[in-house]
């Protein structure tokens, strides 16, 4: 190790640089896994990440994924998916010759019309592109969405697009994808500390105009409520664009209208449930609920309490609950363009495979896409009741 005055990572870099030159590392040899580098170390995910990114950047070492990092430059195990290599340089001549290849879509459900809309952009991008979808469900577990990683690479996918799963954590083959210079895309969010290609939508923005929207309909008592009570960036964005409008108002910041520890399974009518007792006690004359379904489950709720919405209670969700088809939905909702997130991701993909050498061209720059939320007025959001 140099110098106790270099970052971290750097220090990590130079210690396997130093085995490496020396031979006490040889071509082939496994490095350590990132959990036994980060007790080796004390130093967290993150620092582990990085310092195993440059060095695969660097040519030192290469990535399998399912497998673990390897010391040299892994040309002679990147080709063979069945080993759980990667084979993007193939997938693109092979695209080229009119055989179509797999782009895998990890998505946690599909129990919404958002998922419906982000999975029909992808879609209509990859058409005549020589590309073909493949849509795997990792039902937000994190386990599911490894092996998914694992087994699509392993296939030969040419890329994939990727919706992470809540987690406190980053799924370690994410991190083994972006290691090994493996073309992916991340949908909805990204990962804080951790350089990626991703689309989404500007999450503290929707959160600011729909508190905007309330207040001015004369809402004081606004909750806002998320049914995963693991943290993600897209659900701490909204809470802090949430909070920052209210700061803009004059208002005090009130913790107990801010509801996330909580699941949603059913609609049962649970009367121990933390949202049944929050809406029982009236303590808020309007709702911000993070997703559709959430939006649908505090209606169903109200109601079954004797609450007419939006007369005693005004609803505002994330992302539109109806189909949009042909009559406009009744909720008041931020639109997130999830067709849009859909269309831009398959796009950023497409030209990275279609276009190898623009990894080496960007020197490692990665395209970050944030869209700008619209709000849209419907019958589920008035004026607050007077007392």
């Amino acid at each position: 190790m140099q110098s106790e005055r270099q970052p971290l990572y750097v220090q990590i870099q130079e210690h396997f640089k130093q085995l490496i030159s020396s031979g006490k590392l040889a071509d082939g040899d496994r490095i350590p896994s990132e959990k036994e580098l980060i007790a080796r170390f004390n130093v967290s995910r993150i620092t582990v990440a990085n310092a195993l990114a440059q060095l695969a950047k660097d040519g030192w070492i290469y990535r399998i994924p399912g497998r673990g990092s390897f010391v040299g430059s892994g040309e002679s195990a990147s080709i063979s998916p069945q080993a759980g290599g990667i084979q993007a340089e193939k997938d693109v001549q092979g695209a080229a010759a009119g055989v179509r290849k797999m782009i895998g879509l990890l998505i946690p459900s599909m129990a919404d019309y958002f998922a419906l809309r982000l999975v029909q952009g992808i879609v209509n991008e990859l058409n005549d592109t020589g590309y073909y979808l493949a849509t795997v469900l990792t039902h937000n577990s994190k386990e599911r969405e490894r092996e998914a990683i694992v087994e699509l690479t392993r296939m030969g996918a040419a890329g994939l697009i990727i919706f992470p799963v809540d987690a406190e954590t980053y799924n370690e083959e994410i991190l083994a994808l972006k290691i090994n210079k493996f073309p992916f895309v991340l949908i909805d969010r990204y990962l804080p500390g951790v350089e990626t290609n991703f689309v989404c939508s500007d999450s503290a923005l929707g959160a600011k105009l729909a508190v905007s929207h309330l207040w001015e309909l004369g809402h004081r008592r606004i909750a806002i409520c998320s049914d995963s009570p693991l943290p993600t960036v897209s659900v701490d964005e909204r809470i802090a664009g949430y909070m920052e409008a209210l700061k803009e108002q004059g208002a005090m910041i009130d913790p107990s209208l801010i509801l996330t520890d909580f699941r949603i399974d059913d609609v049962r009518l649970d009367e121990q449930h933390p949202l049944y007792r929050h809406l029982q006690s009236r303590s808020a004359t309007a709702y911000i609920a993070l997703n559709a379904k959430l939006g649908i489950h505090i209606a169903i709720l109200a109601r079954r309490l004797g609450l007419r919405v939006p007369d005693d209670l005004s609803i505002l969700t994330f992302d539109d609950p109806s189909p949009g088809l042909e009559e406009p939905g009744r909720y008041t909702h931020v639109a997130q363009s999830e067709g849009e997130i859909g269309s831009k991701a398959a796009e950023i993909l497409i030209r990275l495979l279609g276009h190898p050498q623009d990894k080496e061209k960007d020197n490692g720059r990665y395209t970050k896409i944030i869209l700008r939320p619209e709000l849209v007025v419907r019958g589920s959001t008035g004026p607050v009741k007077p007392s």
